[in-house]
This record gives C-alpha cells, sequence and structure tokens, in this order.
C-alpha cells in the first residue's frame, strides 16, 4: 500500500488539539477542512502562537481552513418518489477538481456521485447503489465516470479506498468492483480488458500474502484456516485512530483500559472496511464497542463478494481469450465456494453466517449478511430455502433489519438500509424465494415513500420497526441519500413491470 499524508498526521499536536477541545460537533469536519496555506507553515505558526483556550484556538483555525459545507436538502415538492430522486441526481453530482495542498480530499479525474449529508466524497461500496439507480435513470455516462474513477484509485493507490479522502486510504470496502464494472455499457475490448486488469488489481490487494501462508496463519485481510482452505477478513493497515472520528476513539481507548489500544483502533478501522460500523456483530457481549473484535471473525458477506470477483475474472479472462487467468481463477472461485460451504455455514440454526477465528465455529448471531451467499449464488437450494426461513426473523413493517440485537449501534435493530434490502431482495429472488423478496421490496418502498411525502427527504438508515428515520452510531441520520434512492428507484422500476405483468409482492 501506497503511504498517504493524513490531517492527523500532517498537522499533529493542532489535529489533536482541535478534536480535544470538540472545536466541531463531528470530528470529520475538521479532518475535511482545506488549509489556505502549506501545512507546514500553518503548523509552524500554531507552535509559535499557541492560541490560548478554546476560543483562540477556533479563531486561529477559521483563520488558516476553510470549513466543508454539508449536503442541504432542496425545498419539499409534490413529485412523485421516482421522479425526485432523479432530480437529486445533479444535486449529489460533484465535478473532479484539484485539491488544496494539504487537504484529504484525493484527486479524481471524472466526476462522482456523492452519498449526501456529511459524506462529501465518493464512497466505495455505496457507490454500487447509486450506480443503478444512476443506470436506471439513463445516466450512463457518470455510470462510466465513476467505473473510471475507481479504476484510477487502483492504479495509483493498489485498491480502492473506503472513501476518496486520505484518511480512508489504509482500509478498503466490501469489494463490489466485479458488479459495478459489469454495468458498463462500454463493450470494447480495449474497455474490458481494462476493467479486468482493475478486477485482477483488486484481488491481489484482498489476498496480498496469501501464497506464503501456512495452514492455521493469518496475515492482514487474508487467514488459511487448519484445513487449508483460504478465506478473507476485514482489516485495516493502521492501528492509529481514525481521522474521521478521532475524539471517539481516543475516548474508547481509555475508557476500555484492559484492552490495547492499537488492536482496538485496528478493530473499529477494520469494522469500517466491512462498511458496519458498528454492529453487534463484530462485538464480543453483542453490546459494548470497547469488545470490538472485527479481526477474528472470517465475514461471510466478504467471502460471497469475493467469490463473485473471482467468478468475474475468470469469465471475463476466459471471453478475452486468457485462458490461463481463467483457469487459475475459476480454481480459485470453486475452492472459496467450499471453504464458505465448510465453514460459514451454521447448520443448527439454517443459515450462513461469519465464522469465529478463537471458537472454531460459525457465528450463531443472525444478521443480514446471512443473504449475501444468496446473492452470489452460492447457496444449494436447500440452504437457500432454510437461509431464507431464518431471514424472516429480521423482517419487520419496513423491511429487514440488519441483526435481532437492539445495542444502540447503527448497524443493528431496529435499523434497516438499503444495500441489505436489495442484497436480499436480488438473492431470494435468484433462489426462487419470490414471496418473501416481494415481502421485503414492497414493505421497503412503501416506508421510504410514506416517509418523503411527510418530510420530502430521503435517509440514509430507517427505523423498519417504527417506519421512521434510524438512529444510533457515531452521528445522526443523514439524507440525501445516494444508496437509498438507487435502491428505492430499482425496486420501484421492479414493481411497475411486475404489475404490468400482473405480478408482485405481498404487503
Amino acid at each position: 500500500m501506497i503511504a498517504v499524508d493524513t490531517p492527523a498526521g500532517l498537522f499533529g499536536p493542532l489535529f489533536a488539539a482541535v478534536q480535544e477541545f470538540g472545536l466541531f460537533p463531528d470530528s470529520k469536519t475538521f479532518a475535511d477542512a482545506r488549509p489556505r496555506r502549506a501545512p507546514a507553515a500553518i503548523l509552524a505558526d500554531w507552535q509559535a502562537e499557541r492560541p490560548e483556550g478554546r476560543e483562540g484556538l477556533h479563531r486561529f483555525v477559521l483563520a488558516n481552513f476553510d470549513m466543508p459545507q454539508d449536503w442541504s436538502d432542496p425545498p419539499i415538492d409534490q413529485r412523485p418518489l421516482a421522479a425526485h430522486i432523479e432530480a437529486l441526481w445533479p444535486l449529489l453530482t460533484r465535478i473532479a477538481g484539484d485539491p488544496a495542498p494539504g487537504s484529504s480530499e484525493m484527486w479524481l479525474p471524472h466526476s462522482y456521485v456523492v452519498p449526501g449529508g456529511r459524506f462529501r466524497e465518493l464512497y466505495y461500496w455505496d457507490s454500487y447503489f447509486t450506480m443503478l439507480g444512476l443506470a436506471r435513470s439513463g445516466q450512463q455516462q457518470l455510470v462510466e465516470n465513476m467505473i473510471a474513477n475507481f479504476g484510477s484509485l487502483l492504479d495509483r493507490i493498489g485498491h480502492i479506498p473506503n472513501g476518496t479522502r486520505s484518511y480512508y486510504a489504509s482500509r478498503s470496502h466490501p469489494p463490489f468492483f466485479h458488479l459495478m464494472a459489469a454495468l458498463s455499457r462500454d463493450d470494447s475490448v480495449e474497455a474490458r480488458s481494462r476493467r479486468l486488469g482493475w478486477m485482477v488489481k483488486e484481488h491481489d490487494f484482498w489476498m496480498a500474502g496469501a501464497a506464503d501462508l501456512a495452514s492455521g496463519g493469518e496475515t492482514r485481510r487474508v487467514v488459511r484456516l487448519a484445513d487449508g482452505a483460504l478465506l478473507n477478513r476485514y482489516w485495516d493497515d493502521s492501528d492509529r485512530p481514525r481521522d474521521e472520528s478521532w475524539r471517539e476513539d481516543v475516548t474508547l481507548a481509555a475508557e476500555a483500559e484492559a484492552r490495547d489500544a492499537g488492536a482496538l483502533w485496528r478493530d473499529l478501522r477494520a469494522a469500517a472496511e466491512s462498511g458496519w460500523d458498528f454492529s453487534s456483530r463484530w462485538l464480543a457481549d453483542g453490546r459494548s464497542l470497547g469488545s470490538i473484535r472485527t479481526t477474528r471473525l472470517i465475514p461471510v458477506d466478504l467471502n460471497a463478494l469475493l467469490f463473485g470477483l473471482e467468478q468475474a475474472i475468470a469469465a471475463e479472462a476466459g471471453a478475452l481469450d486468457k485462458q490461463d487467468v481463467a483457469i487459475a481463477f475459476t480454481a480459485s472461485a470453486k475452492a472459496r465456494e467450499q471453504a464458505i460451504a465448510d465453514h460459514l455455514w451454521h447448520e443448527a440454526a439454517g443459515y450462513y453466517a461469519d465464522f469465529d477465528l478463537d471458537f472454531g465455529e460459525p457465528s450463531a448471531r443472525l444478521t443480514a449478511a446471512a443473504a449475501f451467499p444468496l446473492f452470489a449464488g452460492i447457496a444449494t437450494p436447500e440452504r437457500a430455502t432454510r437461509t431464507a426461513a431464518a431471514l424472516q426473523q429480521l423482517l419487520r413493517p419496513g423491511g429487514l433489519m440488519t441483526t435481532l440485537c437492539d445495542s444502540g449501534q447503527q448497524w443493528d435493530a431496529p435499523n434497516g438500509w438499503a444495500p441489505l434490502q436489495w442484497i436480499a431482495i436480488a438473492g431470494l429472488r435468484r433462489y426462487g424465494e419470490t414471496r418473501l423478496a416481494g415481502l421485503i421490496a414492497d414493505r421497503w418502498v412503501a416506508m421510504v415513500e410514506a416517509h418523503y411525502v411527510a418530510t420530502g427527504q430521503l435517509l440514509e438508515k430507517y427505523d423498519v420497526v417504527a417506519c421512521s428515520a434510524g438512529s444510533g452510531g457515531e452521528y445522526g441520520t443523514e439524507t440525501g441519500f445516494g444508496w437509498t434512492n438507487g435502491v428505492t428507484l430499482e425496486l420501484l422500476a421492479m414493481r411497475d413491470n411486475e404489475a404490468r405483468k400482473g405480478g408482485g409482492g405481498d404487503a
């Protein structure tokens, strides 16, 4: 991985002072601030002046940095939901530009769509679900631009970061790039070869260190189990507090005195790589964030996606007459498929689950991630049927809850998230479980539509029990919102198509 300077590294004690004083309600605000001049000059002046107290520090910061602006919702209108979403795309689109020296922004060559709210940059796994809606809206050039932006990141830093900020560069996100690549309409041999090369680079990133790993060994994102099965976990190459949550991470480490701070911070960062930041899924006691142990779990969603990546590489390499690559990745996909079947299936409970490295068995916790093997086509028909029955436990009036545990974390009950609705719906439909898929889709769309009519907003997350705004976690519920827009637009189109055919789900 190429080393990237982050605000905490560039501004050191100044950055720490700003976060310790809590100058801004959100730690991410200062991490996203744009320096007005060279970072070294700003830091030297701060060290020379040492402005006193909170007010002195605040004046110094405002004199030397431009603060970022959050997304603002447009005025409430009377347009139907689909038309409103299509009108949001230009408002969420950003044009590539040169970042200010010392800014945490990463340069991108093309325009892109941001999620909304505090999320002012391009995010990795969010973008796949956003791109579904862009494609549905006829915004194909934006789809192509975003694929090329992610390819540019793979070329420059060797992986796709969590988001396009320097402080995200030490980790990635759930690997959806192969599914984004499938949305491209550029079928030229040159473009297909370029996308294949990017997919191989992404696979290389996730598998770094695998070749020399003995049975029972672990290195970064790769684990080889005692039987030789090779699987992956979430990780982060840094064990420092997150720039965007610096104050929260330092406070948590002080409270969790029994834990090594570096190990704690790496587990927090690894959970951020998962996209599920945070969830009882990663917590030893299911409740307290200080018990987080993300790196001790082999996640079912990550490995299902990597199976899909290996399949996609094999198929495209074969089509481009790169037979050696096709043969190698076909073998990798088959080996991973068997490893998932052997280690990520909870036979007694009847669903797919994360493998616990410390206990040597699948976790008993049911989460919406159980749907990923169905989405990837890994499940046997019998296991798909049993998983569908288990997922019904998560079904509520607004769609699928993320877990059964109400821990106060945002990736737990009672919250539901657009990407997980889509994964479950697509996976269930793939195996003919159309009734449950229809129920999830109908309930999600009805909730999103009702909330839009009442407020004019689309949200990052929803409480699918109360059918209201979601809550919990490190920050408030954000509006905008990229992946909710994309998934909802696709589900609306699906509903319209089924209505024309005389079908549909049960409300």
